[in-house]
């Protein structure tokens, strides 16, 4: 669910509200709605599908060849397939055989494949010759492991033209990409992007905020979505990967301004340099097919970045609720016994992308005083917080329970601490107090992170205080490691003890 759906009386900040959007807009950002499969994934995938197949051929010719245990043999057969396989997928890899184009047409390419697994195996078997291990391997186990294995590389590379090929008509394998600018810059980029047959970018239509005269409503064969202010609202209700702005670098003012209220997504940003006279150097540019882009913006956390996160997330929350759940135990049984009403409460707060999500903390107020929607901020000695809560408030240990969000994937362990919808400084919200305030909605928000290491915990009274959270934020999700999440998640709890704005 998004914002717009779930809190619809919520004020408007830079455009976030999808009133303003076209019916064409909402109908094209409905049908984007749906996740696709980043291509860097899946080739990174293939690769290690392709590693694990021919190792574990090797492995089981030698198990039902060999015998696993015939007198050791294992201690030298074990390296020789690890390191061939390893030197197929990197030959593979050196002859562009994880190109996607390549993966669309597995019997053009299959040569290269087969003739990077032969150099492989011919340096395995040359290698062993002069160490004087040749002896120790059987022939016969040679030569099934070679066959085996280029069977199964013949198999896979069909399996993954055939997904890939469905994929593309689908629409589920692209890069999908909005064009922002219209007129003759938007036609020539459009133009150069098409006449790129392997490319996976996918246009989905274009936003412009002049008028038909200069922005006609058609450009290339694409629509016209509307105007940018409404361009936030449809990548915030859109599956889109990446916003090309089709202006020349001496737009400026116009640039800059595009700049200020796109920055806060979380999408690839990039400038079109196809209509500039201005040439930087090769490696100053990246490339959509054969056009040149300027990268503005990355989008944080993506690919394996994004599936190492998610490992780290799992593995650290289960951790936490095999030695803590003693301590969630008794909260919960302190809180039943202190005040009538259910164990946990559930609160909306902004989560990735400005969509909403409910966050799971062990109830700390009266139940008939409990607020949903935290539009009231929790002061000291506040009369609506019970007995118990005013402990576990104080521990933190109320938040506990969100270590199951992070197991459902709404939360991260360590990000920017999810705020309330409606959350508000001085009755402003805090959007309106901090100028690209979203920017930290780039990212899954987390049980921790940086802004409560360095101190900025517990109530938000004054614009300062959500200015500094913010910065710290910010900080995180441009300098994110794993590494980061490590250190964020062995000070939480030495910092914790710090209390003083923990109400």
């Amino acid at each position: 669910m998004t914002e717009l759906e779930a809190d619809p009386g919520q004020k408007p900040k830079d455009g976030d509200t999808g009133a303003e959007m076209s019916r064409l807009a909402r109908q094209t950002a409905i049908r984007l709605s749906q996740e696709n499969y980043s291509p860097t994934m899946i080739v990174g995938t293939l690769r290690l599908v392709e590693f694990a197949l021919i190792a574990l051929s090797g492995f089981v010719v030698h198990a039902l060849y060999v015998g696993i245990s015939y007198e050791g043999t294992l201690v030298y057969y074990l390296p020789a397939i690890f390191i061939g396989s390893s030197l197929a997928v990197l030959l593979i890899q050196l002859a562009d055989g994880y190109q996607v184009p390549a993966l669309r047409n597995a019997l053009k390419t299959l040569p290269k494949v087969l003739s990077s697994w032969g150099i492989s195996f011919a340096l395995i078997a040359l290698v062993a010759f002069f160490l004087k291990y040749s002896l120790v391997f059987s022939r016969v186990w040679f030569a099934a492991w070679f066959i085996s294995g280029a069977l199964s590389l013949v198999v896979t590379r069909n399996i993954v033209a055939y997904g890939i090929r469905r994929w593309a008509r689908n629409g589920v394998m692209e890069r999908r990409a909005i064009i922002v600018g219209g007129g003759e810059n938007a036609k020539a980029l459009i133009r150069s992007i098409e006449q790129d047959v392997d490319n996976d970018i996918r246009i989905c239509g274009f936003f412009d905020d002049r008028d038909e005269r200069r922005s006609p409503p058609i450009v290339a064969g694409y629509p016209k979505l509307g105007n940018i202010d409404s361009l936030t609202a449809f990548a915030r209700m859109a599956r889109i990967d990446m916003l090309i702005i089709a202006l020349p670098l001496n737009a400026e003012s116009r640039v800059l301004t595009l700049l200020k209220k796109l920055w806060v997504l979380p999408l690839d940003i990039r400038l079109a340099a196809h209509t500039n006279k201005l040439r930087f150097r090769p490696r100053a540019y990246s490339y959509v097919g054969a056009v040149p882009m300027l990268d503005i913006f990355d989008r944080p956390i993506t690919d394996w970045d994004s599936v190492a996160k998610r490992i780290f997330d799992v593995f650290f929350s289960l951790l936490a609720i095999a030695l803590l759940w003693p301590v969630m135990l008794g909260a919960a049984i302190a809180i039943k016994l202190d005040s009538k009403g259910p164990v946990l409460f559930r609160q909306k707060r902004h989560g990735f992308n400005n969509e909403v999500v409910e966050v799971l903390k062990f109830r700390s107020m009266y139940t008939e005083q409990c607020d949903p929607t935290a539009r009231a901020a929790v002061t000291k000695d506040d009369p609506r917080v019970t007995r118990v809560g005013r402990f576990i408030r104080k521990t933190s240990i109320d938040e506990l329970p969100q270590f199951f969000n992070v197991l459902r994937g709404s939360l991260s362990l360590v990000g920017p601490r999810p705020h309330a919808v409606v959350a508000a400084s001085r009755d402003r919200l805090f959007a309106e107090v901090v100028d690209g305030y979203f920017a930290r909605h780039r990212v899954k928000p987390g049980v921790t992170g940086w802004a409560q290491i360095n101190g900025w915990r517990g109530e938000i009274d004054n614009d300062e205080k959500i200015k500094q959270r913010t910065a710290c934020d910010l900080y995180y999700i441009e300098n994110w490691s794993l590494l980061f999440d490590l250190k964020i998640l062995f000070l939480t709890p030495l910092r914790l003890f710090n209390t003083e704005h923990a109400y």
